[in-house]
């Protein structure tokens, strides 16, 4: 009995989905938090403006656009960015995102 939930393969990504993925401010919110803090995080940890349905919600999005893998630790359900599958699949668009955020309006 497997608790890990499905994830695409590299070669399953598709930049119209993980574009649609990322346009969402909450989930790039998730995506950025990921980024900048280099570790893999519960979902508990994201202090989102949502409810707990909505932020599954957006954790799902996230994990079948191939941007994030979650796996359970005990009974965490924990979130790492697929860094290493998203610059093979797009070179440079997490940096690019990164960036984006991080940079003064």
């Amino acid at each position: 009995m497997g608790r890990t939930p499905p994830h695409p393969q590299v070669s399953q990504f598709d930049l119209q989905q993980v574009l649609e993925a990322l346009v969402d401010p909450v989930r790039r919110s998730i995506v950025t938090r990921l980024v900048t803090s280099g570790e893999d995080l519960k979902c508990g940890a994201f202090d989102m403006p949502v409810s707990k349905s909505t932020a599954t919600h957006h954790f799902k999005v996230l994990r079948e656009a191939g941007l994030i893998r979650q796996y359970y630790v005990g009974t965490s359900r924990m979130n790492s960015l697929r860094r290493t599958e998203m610059d093979e699949a797009f070179p440079g668009l997490l940096d690019v995102l990164t960036r984006a955020v991080s940079a003064p309006s």
